[in-house]
């Protein structure tokens, strides 16, 4: 039997359930809150009776999404959870603290199939795509997990979200369900490495939801030797679907470019990222790349990072630096999955 994952299940499937198995309606209503808060064990469920627990069990996947590993930075206070799912793949999830509260990073995917070569994340494969509760459950459970409320999600973590559209699509909607986590669109952030039609198709909808791009290069050349999905998209193909987007939505999109050290972080090239921007409704985020165990990339010094950020500032784009956040509990996605699944195996 193909079970779903009980936080996949909306209110009125719920409803739908109870009234096939002639089970009062408003116990729907309780079961949803309880999942709604990360409930994802049917003993939990203090107001439910043992005989509904229990065809609960029978018909959905319950007591799964399992903390493996709980990882709390001395520095920022970043925790960092590896959760197991139900078949034994593995996800992280970081949990960040910000002055406006706190804000989650969470995986779409269990492994990643775009191969960037200076993602961790990448070196292990692919294992399969995440259901929009799997990606709920990680904002829930955390919650539940850090006891307070999170007030803003990225979906920046393990996976290439736009290779999971319509699970993805389907989170944004639980999340913004007021009997669920009732948070906000504009709280929720989605990065993409630069699948040009699902960028077109996200347009279409016109949803309140941030996108960011993973651009990390200012020309296709440098960025066909750090990311294979340029070899499908050109730059200028990527750029055209980003001006479409702010054209039609009239939202801020962010670059997301990380620096690395002798490869994308000169004066050449900063100048030249700032003719291919140009002016437009658009920030870029810059990133001090991580020295990940086993790659050839490496940080930049702070005074080429420095630099870099002049020289995009006074050729009149908008840039931030990322402050990067639980560097000692491995918080860059993979790192710690990556570990962890050697290990197992």
């Amino acid at each position: 039997m193909n079970r779903k994952f009980c936080l996949d299940l909306t209110l009125d499937e719920l409803k739908a359930w109870c009234q096939e198995n002639g089970i009062q309606s408003y116990r729907a209503g309780q079961i949803y809150k309880w999942l709604s808060s990360g409930v994802t064990d049917t003993s939990d469920m203090n107001n439910v009776p043992k005989d509904i627990k229990a065809k609960l069990e029978e018909n959905f996947i319950f007591g799964s999404f399992e903390v493996r590993q709980k990882l709390v930075s001395k520095l920022d206070g970043t925790t960092k959870l590896v959760f197991e799912l139900h078949d034994g793949n593995i996800i992280e999830t970081v949990v960040m603290r910000y002055k406006t509260g706190l804000s989650i990073c969470i995986s779409s995917q269990a492994g990643c199939r775009m191969g960037c070569r200076f993602c961790a994340s990448s070196k292990l494969g692919f294992g399969r795509s995440l259901t929009s509760g799997e990606m709920f459950a990680q904002v829930a459970v955390s919650q539940k997990i850090v006891g307070e409320r999170i007030r803003s999600v990225v979906i920046m973590g393990i996976g290439e979200p736009f290779d999971n559209f319509d699970e993805v699509m389907g989170f944004v909607k639980l999340a913004n369900d007021p009997d669920g986590l009732n948070l906000g669109a504009r709280h929720i952030t989605i990065s993409t490495c630069g699948l040009v039609p699902m960028i077109k198709r996200f347009t279409e909808l016109d949803l309140q939801v941030n996108l960011s791009i993973s651009l990390h290069a200012p020309n296709d050349e440098i960025r066909k030797s750090l990311m294979p999905i340029a070899n499908k998209y050109s730059l200028n193909e990527l750029m055209g679907a980003c001006r479409n987007y702010v054209a039609k939505t009239n939202r801020r999109l962010t670059f997301e470019y990380t620096l690395f050290g002798g490869v994308n972080d000169g004066d050449e090239q900063a100048e030249e990222l700032v003719r291919l921007l140009g002016k437009g409704l658009w920030h870029v985020n810059l990133i001090a790349a991580n020295d990940v165990p086993g790659s050839a990339f490496k940080a930049p010094s702070k005074q080429r990072v420095r630099q870099f950020q002049e020289i995009l500032e006074s050729g009149g784009i908008n840039a931030t630096l990322r402050r990067e956040m639980g560097q000692d509990i491995m918080a860059a996605c993979g790192q710690l999955r990556r570990g962890m699944e050697n290990k197992d195996k």
